[in-house]
């Protein structure tokens, strides 16, 4: 009667291990073995016997285990716990394992090919902190609602054409999850080049938006604890991204993985979707995932992954550091030529500090790398040279996004004040951080990196397909502004409908031209409605 009574327990606790603790059952994750350790402590505590000692008339009790046999499956667990993990997973033993791992990198030729040239209001100036403000400022604005939900974590993705920072509302504990047992109502979308738009999504062609399985859910309701009980509790699953498709359906993206070096060595294999309002679960390989799904590869297995490769450039054994590489400062999510999504992030030799040896971009969706050996700044020097600009002013530094500005490899950032309100925007080229323009609007900021990089004496000369254009024509209007403390020049030529713009720094005629004037120009043939020209010079000058 005893054993049948432990065996009751042993399945109550067994029972109550899969439900709270969710182990995932399969090779080379912890959960499983260490639940079943516990599961032999409690058979051994409910087997002990108790037998009663007498000392000099006192009566003491002994308590003695029953059984070698759940002492030999405490040691087993123990060492598969502990040894076996070292002997499979060790760096040591698997040097070339986890080099591999990040699999074949490339070698491009010029960073600014692989990013398409962007019109300013295509630009991010929106970061995940101030869409974190904007986002509260919209349940702030609803009181009601404000006081029922909160707002989860933001990730930025490419909605149709556009890029948006999207966040879902989610219980603010367990009295508001047992209060809305259809979910929270709703999501917040904000669009990355335009501070301005910001929606809170609560309905569909009509339908409520429900986000009923959320990871501030509770019992079956907890997004986790959903998904393990629809069977997938023998496979590892991370990085639970919210996303909406090219509808606003939003769904949960969670990634996949297995252990591919013993109990380490991770890597995605394909993506969960899960419904937020049937809890309907779709699995997918890498091959087959619906084009709207921006990231399959988790940011922390790309960065582990790629410092296990500059690491282990020559093997396990390499002291002395020579050519290894790591990081510079975690990955940013960009976009590229191809309307694709990447991780990108510099490379720097151990030890460096400032310099790269190049920038590495991976595809979020395949884990193709491209590797581009071009020096550079990485992101902390540039944020250095940002607010070095503006350094009275005591702003800070958003992180650097890359772009291709002009067919200039260029790092783009916002400058806040302590409140994380954007008041500035800079452009630093990665090539070379001492090149540098600041300004109160984007378009100001280019004209005034346009101009650093013109002054800078042709320092860095990037490849690529922009092409400079020469015109000569003659000024119909011309009028000059100053902002910044420079002189500005906004004039119109004939036969051409576009308004041009340069400084004196350009060219010292630029302030003795009058309309009438035959000038001689070029400029970039880029994608900008507002022209900066890179050469003024007046032909007029002198036959007056």
């Amino acid at each position: 009667m005893k054993k049948v009574f432990a065996l009751v327990v042993i399945a109550i606790a067994a029972l109550v291990m899969l439900y709270v603790g969710m182990p995932v059952i399969a090779y080379g994750f912890w959960g499983l073995p260490l639940g079943l350790a516990a599961l032999t402590m409690i058979w051994i505590a409910l087997n002990m016997q108790v037998i009663p000692q007498y000392n000099a008339g006192v009566q003491t009790f002994q308590l003695k285990s029953k059984g070698k046999i759940t002492t030999g499956i405490l040691v087993a667990l123990f060492l598969y716990s502990t040894v076996f993990p070292m002997i499979t997973s060790m760096p040591l033993l698997h040097t070339s394992e986890y080099r591999n791992l990040i699999g074949n990198v490339e070698v491009g030729e010029n960073l600014s090919t692989h990013m398409a040239p962007i019109s300013m209001e295509k630009v991010r100036v929106v970061d995940q902190s101030l869409a974190n403000i904007l986002g509260d400022k919209v349940l702030g604005a609803q009181p009601a609602l404000g006081s029922q939900v909160r707002l989860g974590q933001f990730n930025i993705q490419k909605v149709k054409n556009d890029l948006y920072w999207v966040a879902p509302l989610l219980h603010s504990g367990f009295f508001m999850w047992n209060q809305n047992e259809l979910g929270t109502n709703g999501y917040v979308m904000v669009n990355a080049s335009n501070e301005r738009d910001v929606k809170l999504v609560q309905e569909i062609g009509g339908k409520k938006v429900r986000i009923k399985y959320q990871p501030e859910g509770f019992f079956n309701d907890y997004l986790e604890r959903h998904l393990y009980m629809s069977g997938f509790y023998n496979v590892g699953l991370t990085d639970y991204s919210f996303e909406i498709d090219d509808e606003g359906v939003p769904y949960w993206v969670v990634t996949k993985f297995k252990k591919t070096i013993g109990f380490f060595g991770e890597n995605a294999t394909g993506v969960v979707l899960v419904n937020t309002e049937t809890g309907k679960c779709e699995e997918y390989g890498i091959e087959n995932t619906p084009a709207w799904v921006d990231r399959i590869q988790p940011d922390n297995f790309v960065e582990n992954q790629l410092n296990d490769w500059g690491n282990f450039v020559k093997g396990y054994w390499n002291f002395s550091n020579e050519n290894k590489l790591q990081i510079t400062q975690g990955v940013t999510l960009v976009y590229g030529e191809d309307n694709k999504s990447y991780w990108y992030t510099g490379l720097t030799s151990v030890g460096a500090d400032e310099a790269t040896v190049g920038f590495v971009l991976v595809d979020t969706r395949t884990k193709k790398a491209i590797w581009y050996k071009q020096s550079g700044a990485t992101e902390a020097a540039a944020q250095k040279s940002a607010r070095g600009k503006v350094q009275e002013k005591r702003f800070y530094a958003s992180q650097p996004v890359p772009y291709n500005i002009n067919n200039i490899p260029t790092y783009v950032m916002t400058l806040k004040d302590d409140g994380g309100l954007v008041k500035m925007f800079a452009m630093v080229a990665i090539e070379d951080y001492t090149i540098v323009g600041v300004g109160n609007t984007l378009t100001e900021t280019l004209m005034a990196y346009k101009n650093a990089f013109n002054m800078a004496g042709n320092k860095i000369n990037p490849k690529g397909n922009t092409t400079k254009l020469m015109l000569n024509s003659v000024v119909q209007r011309i009028n000059s502004d100053i902002k910044n403390g420079n002189s500005f020049y906004y004039f119109t030529i004939e036969g051409r409908p576009n308004i041009f713009i340069g400084s004196s720094q350009i060219s010292n005629e630029l302030p003795v031209t009058l309309a009438g004037d035959s000038i001689a120009i070029s400029f970039d043939d880029d994608t900008q409605g507002l022209i900066d020209i890179s050469s003024f010079k007046n032909r007029s000058i002198g036959k007056r």
